[in-house]
């Protein structure tokens, strides 16, 4: 039987009152700003998904596309790059807006909560309340997909939404779990860049990741 391609989330989303009134706020103080929720960026249907954290005040949340505007996108649009997975290492034109000449190649962007937390840190009922449009993008993937989990809350926001328990899949950078349904689970710190100044997370980490996952997919 086909899977459904049919998601639910819309712009309009006000299911979380905090982020919905903090999102309000947000467009007065910059109404230059997208400072709506964020949807996936990248085909559906793609065998290669990425769940990040939520928007950042001045990426996703200003221009409206997904590590779109802020430094871990350039980490993550340039390994992207490097493997083919993007037709450009560069989220941004010239003016700083969103680089429409860019596209993903069998691979799809998410995050674990769709709007821009106050402090960038969502609180847990706000993850949960976002979990239904994690797995409606679970839900779509072809058998054999990779889902890569940037961070401890992405992981775990995968594991909530496939109704799996979080002791029996342990979040580590590197890591690869099988999930049901064919899918393989890889887990890397993420691509902030806090994580990149402590040298947390390196450039050759991150790349070693999405090699795994290249691989994994196959062309």
């Amino acid at each position: 039987m086909k899977k459904s391609t049919m998601l639910t989330f819309k712009e309009d989303c006000r299911l979380c009152s905090r982020l919905a009134e903090f999102l309000d706020q947000v467009r007065i103080d910059h109404p230059e700003y997208h400072a709506l929720p964020v949807n996936s960026f990248g085909a559906t249907g793609s065998k290669f998904l990425i769940v990040g954290l939520a928007p950042g005040m001045h990426g996703a949340n200003r221009t409206g596309r997904p590590f779109t505007g802020d430094f871990a996108g350039n980490l993550l649009y340039g390994s992207l790059h490097k493997f083919g997975f993007a037709t450009s290492p560069e989220p941004l034109n010239r003016d700083g807006n969103a680089n429409t000449g860019l596209s993903l190649l069998n691979c799809r962007i998410t995050n674990a909560v769709r709007c821009l937390p106050p402090q960038n840190k969502p609180e847990p009922v706000e993850v949960k309340a976002c979990n239904i449009y994690v797995a409606e993008e679970l839900a779509i993937l072809p058998k054999g997909s990779a889902v890569l989990a940037l961070g401890t809350i992405a992981h775990q926001a995968v594991l909530m939404a496939l109704q799996l328990r979080k002791s029996e899949y342990a979040f580590a950078h590197g890591a690869q779990h099988q999930l049901p349904d064919g899918l393989t689970l890889f887990d890397s710190y993420h691509c902030s860049r806090y994580n990149t100044q402590t040298k947390r997370l390196t450039t050759a980490m991150f790349d070693a990741v999405i090699a795994e996952i290249a691989n994994h997919v196959g062309p």
